[in-house]
């Protein structure tokens, strides 16, 4: 493991991000993992931040809303059927992990733990949260709601951010 900043391989990561990442999260002793592909990493408030959506209608929304941080682990091999798994399944129906032998590792800062995989991890702690509000949306990202399923924004401050192999 390799502490690293948080621009380590960012174009690898955003590279990476259309093909998914996994967000993990654990609260109340309940956790689960989902795939994600869109995020904003960058500067604010003058703190590093990782910018994560999630939607309300998901299992994961559940257990974001009570807890302090998350941690998304960017893999560097080819991950398709995990990805694709916990991008399509409900953690109400499936516990991911032992259905895909997904294995965790204890975040170095956050109760959230990361993924034991190769890759980018970072811990982030929960700063900020904003549901969207679609009054405010344009009218050409309506589509990507046709639930109306509107996400939540969750920015974390990065507290840690490395490289395992």
């Amino acid at each position: 493991m390799q502490d690293v900043p948080f621009t380590y391989k960012m174009e690898e990561m955003m590279r990476q991000l259309p093909t998914g990442a996994f967000l993990t999260v654990q609260a109340d002793g309940e956790r689960n993992t989902m795939t994600i592909g869109w995020a904003q990493i960058g500067i604010v408030w003058g703190r590093h931040v990782l910018t994560v959506l999630v939607r309300d209608s998901r299992h994961t929304f559940g257990i974001i809303e009570k807890a302090a941080d998350f941690t998304v682990s960017v893999p560097w091999q080819d991950m398709k059927k995990e990805l694709t798994f916990c991008g399509t399944r409900s953690g109400r129906d499936f516990d991911k992990f032992h259905e895909l032998g997904l294995k965790t590792a204890s975040g170095k800062v956050t109760k959230s733990p990361v993924l034991q995989l190769a890759g980018l991890h970072y811990e982030c702690r929960i700063v900020y949260k904003s549901a969207l509000n679609p009054s405010l949306l344009h009218d050409d990202l309506f589509n990507v709601y046709p639930k109306k399923d509107f996400h939540t924004l969750y920015y974390g401050e990065i507290v840690a951010c490395y490289e395992t192999e």
